[in-house]
């Protein structure tokens, strides 16, 4: 009949104690054996010389007797006593150390399997982002070439021919009239409003058209170039406006705003809390040069345009753009810029 072996017991580390060894400890007899000696030596010493027979210390030559027979075996205890703390702390002294070093072995385990497991999902997912990206690119770029295939051709307009100089005028008249393409008529608060949101996807053709329609305007152009800029720098850092849900501020603080007003006033218009991106873009605008001229041009750019057109809109107008993407990172920048501390 086979004998189950006893299966070794479970090594705690720092949670384990091992049990005291059980009788004499090498310092505990060491002691024995030096208390035997003294003993032995003061006991012989008794018995040839004695105590003495003068009377001069009285009753101390019994406390000096006991002084000289107890004291060595006290020192040689305590020596013994020490030898052995001085061995339990080294000894749990290197179990701790040998636990630390299984936890340490055994986290580097773990990271190790987490990275293998998450290695080709966080690759993939960044090849993602980065052609995400040079998609947002190249779209937002080929926003002012862009034209509709179904879009007709305009026809370029004729010029008249100038009537022939009178030499007998003494003044002629100086063609100083306007051309007509230089009379362009400024862009509608809806095609304007639909711009600064940008198109929401490759297919959005009605937000190509107003995008293009708005690109005809100098002011409005301006103000969309300078936001594209701050929209790609932001989305390399992972920040997109889309994520963003801003606390939404009264049409009227916004008129404040564009009637100069700065400070605690309009503090309202700094909705974005979101911790995250307010600190990637802080250390962005304080360690990328390139991207703090992009955010404070942005900024005077929104703010010169907006003084501008505040005035035209409708309470309804005025909330539909404060919602775009572009007041959205107007919120974000200028928050992180103290524009409304």
């Amino acid at each position: 009949m086979n004998q189950s072996r006893p299966e070794p017991p479970i090594d705690l580390g720092i949670y384990s104690r091992t049990p005291a060894p059980r009788g004499f400890d090498p310092a505990d007899k060491v002691a024995v054996a030096v208390s035997a000696v003294w003993l032995a030596l003061c006991a012989l010493f008794l018995a040839v010389i004695g105590l003495g027979q003068g009377n001069d210390l009285g009753s101390l030559r019994i406390l000096l007797v006991v002084l000289a027979l107890l004291l060595p075996i006290a020192l040689a205890w305590i020596a013994a006593i020490a030898v052995k703390s001085a061995r339990i702390m080294r000894e749990e002294s290197e179990r701790l150390q040998a636990s630390m070093d299984a936890m340490r072995q055994i986290y580097v385990t773990q990271a190790q399997m987490a990275a293998a497991t998450m290695g080709p999902n966080v690759e993939r997912k960044i090849d993602e982002i980065v052609k995400g990206q040079k998609r947002a690119e190249t779209t937002l770029a080929s926003f002012v070439t862009s034209r509709s295939v179904t879009e007709p051709a305009r026809s370029r307009p004729v010029s008249r021919p100038q009537p022939a100089l009178d030499p007998a005028d003494p003044q002629p008249a100086l063609a100083l009239s306007t051309p007509p393409e230089a009379e362009q008529q400024p862009v509608s608060t809806a095609d304007f409003i639909s711009a600064l949101n940008f198109p929401e996807t490759a297919d959005d053709r009605d937000g190509f058209a107003a995008l293009r329609r708005a690109l005809a305007d100098r002011r409005a152009a301006q103000l969309i170039q300078a936001s594209k800029d701050v929209l790609t720098l932001l989305s390399q850092d992972g920040i997109y406006m889309d994520d963003l849900v801003p606390d939404r501020a009264r049409p009227e603080i916004w008129r404040r705003f564009a009637a100069g007003e700065r400070g605690r006033t309009v503090a309202g218009l700094g909705g974005i809390r979101d911790r995250s991106s307010l600190a990637l873009t802080s250390a962005r605008i304080r360690q990328d040069s390139i991207f703090r001229d992009a955010a404070h041009h942005f900024l005077r750019t929104f703010d010169k345009t907006f003084s501008k057109v505040a005035e035209d809109l409708s309470d309804q107008e005025m909330i539909e753009l404060t919602d775009t993407r572009t007041s959205r990172a107007f919120m974000l920048l200028g928050r992180v810029a103290g524009m409304f501390d």
